[in-house]
């Protein structure tokens, strides 16, 4: 099990996105996300997303939300719980990253950007401001088989 960090940092209607082309072997090869992840020994979750986003990023945080959290359970990779937060405060510049390209874009685009299919799910809920959640996404492949929302099921049969 893995636990990892995923940072939307907003400026305006516009947030920081990384398009993950850099990385050799790269689950998220290709795609779209935030900014985030893997939690380091001792580390709590505000912990690794400050070092992450730093590290990432070279913005420094001043003000950020602890919005949810996501299971990732699939049948290629180990399971992992994502602790979401959404940035609304910073300093710094934004540097070049190592794992790919960094850029700015507009709400309404980030939707229709390649990305895992259950992302539009936990950005919807951002988007609508909903309370702390716990959302389960559970994959074959790359496809979205199930998800399941503070225990209700949004898509797939519930579990045996």
């Amino acid at each position: 099990m893995i636990n990892t960090t995923l940072c939307y940092i907003r400026d305006g209607e516009n947030y920081l996105m990384l398009h993950r082309t850099k990385k050799k072997n790269d689950i998220n090869q290709d795609k779209w996300i935030g900014v985030g992840g893997k939690f380091e020994d001792k580390e709590s979750p505000e912990d690794c997303m400050r070092r992450e986003v730093w590290e990432e990023t070279g913005l420094t945080i001043t003000d950020y939300r602890y919005r949810g959290l996501v299971t990732f359970v699939s049948d290629r990779y180990a399971t992992e719980y994502m602790h979401l937060f959404t940035i609304d405060g910073f300093s710094g510049q934004v540097k070049e990253c190592d794992e790919g390209d960094l850029e700015w874009i507009p709400k309404e685009k980030l939707l229709s950007l390649p990305s895992w299919e259950g992302d539009a799910i936990f950005l919807n809920l951002m988007f609508r401001d909903e309370p702390f959640f716990s959302l389960k996404l559970r994959y074959v492949g790359d496809t979205l088989a199930e998800a399941v929302l503070n225990g209700s099921h949004l898509k797939g049969a519930p579990e045996a």
